[in-house]
This record gives C-alpha cells, structure tokens and sequence, in this order.
C-alpha cells in the first residue's frame, strides 16, 4: 500500500463523484446509513455500557458505507445495485469484524479517557453523565465550567476522528494492521491537506445550502400553521429540517470512500 498526493482541487471532485454516487442509489444510502444509525442509538442507550458500544460500533458502520459506495460506484449502468451493496456492506462486516472491533476498542478507551480527563474542568459532572448515564440539572448543564468540558472532549475527540477516517477501508481492502491503520489515516490527511481541506469546505457549501432552502421552506410552513391554515404545518417542517440532515449526513458519507481510493493504492 503507497500514499498517493493529489492536487487540492480533488476535494471538490471528492464530494461531487459522491453525490452523483449516491443519487444513483438514494434509497439504498440512506436506508444502510439508517440501519446503521439505529443499531448505534439502540447500543448507546444501554445503562452504563452504552456510551462505550457506540463507539465500538462506529467502524462498522464507516466500513459498511464505504463499501456500498464502491459497490454503487462500480455499478456504472445504472441497474438496480441496492441489493448487491447490502450484501457487499454485511460481507464486509462479518469477514472483518475482529479488527473492527479492535478499532472500536481503541475509540472507546480514547473517548473514556478523553472523558476522564474532562473532570479536571468540571468536577466530573461531565464524566458521570457520559459514563454512569447521571441525571444533571440545568444549572449544571448551562454552567461555563461544564460547557468548557464539553468542548475539550470534543477538540480531543477529533485527532481520533481524523483517525478513523481511513482505518476501517485500510484495514479491509489492504489489510493493516488496526493501530498503522490510524497511524496511515492521520499521514494521509495530512500530507493531503489541502485536497481534504476543500473536500470539508465543500461539503460545507453543500450544507449551507440546503439549509438555507429547507430552512426558507420550514418557515413558510411555520408561518402557515400560525395562521391557522394548518396545525401540522409547523411540525412538518421541523420534521422535514431533521430529515434533511439525515440525509445530507448520509450523502457525506457516500463520498469518504473516493477520498480513500484516491489517497492509498496497491503496491
């Protein structure tokens, strides 16, 4: 396996071969990035061991995707590929699931310390709720010294993120080693900086976006539930704000995988 550089305008071209990708296949993306979703919600709501499954099951989920998007991509006609990305996403899964749990293992014990560590600016309140799933009141929650645990956990968090970017499809299509696979995945984004750079600045336009236009759509249905033209206005259009971020949220998913076919090749 060898590094690839490419040019930063890759990124752009990152996040628009995913969205033709995903529209080949829209039911399909969203209902594996759902079923994924779902598994994870179920696992985190478990007592006490809860926040540490949802981590453990992230890799999967990474994989699963990125696999269906190959599947997806390489399906080039067009044709009905949906079920073969659910098979495809499932055998990936299930033939590579002892290194993913390795990874999931590894993103566990980093976010319990990073939470761990998080004590030290609130008193624990933060790592009791997180860990031992404890009940906080508001004055706790809106307190400065809380919030400032809060973002710590998450600047933390993200070298791990970065992390697992590539991990799982390292592991998968070129057989890593888990712990080089993070090593690799960080080395990739950086020495790539600025083609990932512009694939997050994209997406971040493609986001904006959409808000802006389900947004401009959520308050004239507000404003037409307000007037009394319709009692389930208001709702639909929350409704339709959350859905759009699921989906969108399923669509950036879609294209990690071209960031990782583009950055890695076989030797």
């Amino acid at each position: 396996m060898k590094l690839n550089l490419v040019p930063a305008r890759t990124g752009a071209e990152w996040v628009r071969t995913g969205l033709k990708t995903f529209w080949r296949q829209p039911l399909a993306f969203i209902s594996l990035f759902f079923l994924f979703m779902a598994s994870i919600s179920i696992a985190s709501q478990l007592p006490l061991v809860g926040s540490v499954l949802a981590p453990i099951l992230l890799p999967f989920m990474t994989l699963g995707l990125m696999v269906a998007t190959s599947v997806a991509y390489a399906n080039d006609q067009q044709k009905p590929a949906a079920p073969a990305m659910f098979i495809a996403a499932a055998e990936a899964v299930k033939t590579r699931w002892r290194p993913m749990i390795v990874l999931g293992l590894i993103s566990a014990a980093y976010f319990v310390i990073a939470v761990g560590l998080s004590a030290l600016l609130d008193d624990g309140y933060l790592a009791r709720a997180y860990l031992l799933d404890a009940t906080l009141s508001d004055d706790v929650v809106k307190s400065s010294d809380f919030q400032m645990a809060r973002i710590f956990v998450m600047t933390l968090n993200l070298p791990l993120s970065l992390a697992m970017w590539h991990a799982p499809a390292l592991v998968h299509w070129h057989q890593v080693d888990p712990v080089k696979a993070l090593f690799f995945s960080l080395v990739a984004l950086f020495r790539n900086f600025g083609a990932y750079a512009m694939f997050c600045l994209s997406w971040f336009g493609v986001f904006l976006a959409a808000g802006i236009a389900i947004g401009l759509l959520a308050t004239v249905l507000v404003g037409v539930g307000a007037m009394g033209m319709g009692g389930g206005a208001s709702v639909i259009g929350g409704a339709l704000m959350l859905g759009t971020a699921l989906v969108l949220a399923a669509m950036s998913l879609s294209s990690t995988w071209f960031t990782f076919r583009d950055s890695f090749r076989a030797d």
